[in-house]
C-alpha cells in the first residue's frame, strides 16, 4: 500500500510541476485602448490613429489576427513576432465617408499572449458634406 501511495504521489508532483515549469509568456501592454478623433470632416476623407504596445512577457509576441467591428474601419498589424521588451504598432483607420455623425468602432487584436484578446475602441463625430 505505501509504494502504491508513493507512486501517486509522486505522479501527482510531476504533473503539479510541468504546470509550473513554463511560467515564461507573451503580453501586449497597450498605452492606450481607445482613441477619440473629436470631429472629423466627412470631406477630407479617412483618419487614422495608432496605438503603441510593448511586449511585457517572456516571449515573442504575434499578433494573430486584427478584426474591426465594420468595413468602415481597417486595422493594420505586425506580421512579424514582437520580442519580448520591445515594441509594436497598430495603426486602426477610419472612412468617414457617407457616414454622418457620431461613431464607437471598436477593433478586436488576438494574439498569442496571456490575453487572448484585446479590443481598442474609436470614437468621434463626423461633419457631413455641404
Amino acid at each position: 500500500m505505501t509504494k502504491r501511495f508513493f507512486i501517486a504521489f509522486f505522479a501527482v508532483c510531476i504533473v503539479a510541476l510541468s504546470g509550473w515549469a513554463d511560467d515564461n509568456y507573451a503580453e501586449a501592454t497597450f498605452e492606450v485602448k481607445s482613441h477619440d478623433f473629436g470631429s472629423i470632416k466627412e470631406a477630407n476623407g479617412p483618419v487614422s490613429c495608432t496605438f503603441e504596445f510593448t511586449n511585457t512577457g517572456d516571449k515573442p509576441l504575434l499578433i494573430i489576427d486584427a478584426t474591426a467591428s465594420c468595413g468602415c474601419t481597417r486595422p493594420e498589424y505586425p506580421s512579424k513576432p514582437i520580442k519580448p521588451g520591445k515594441k509594436g504598432k497598430i495603426k486602426v483607420t477610419y472612412s468617414p465617408i457617407g457616414r454622418p455623425g457620431a461613431f464607437k468602432k471598436s477593433v478586436k487584436i488576438k494574439t498569442n499572449g496571456r490575453e487572448r484578446t484585446t479590443t481598442l475602441r474609436i470614437e468621434g463625430t463626423v461633419i457631413p458634406k455641404k
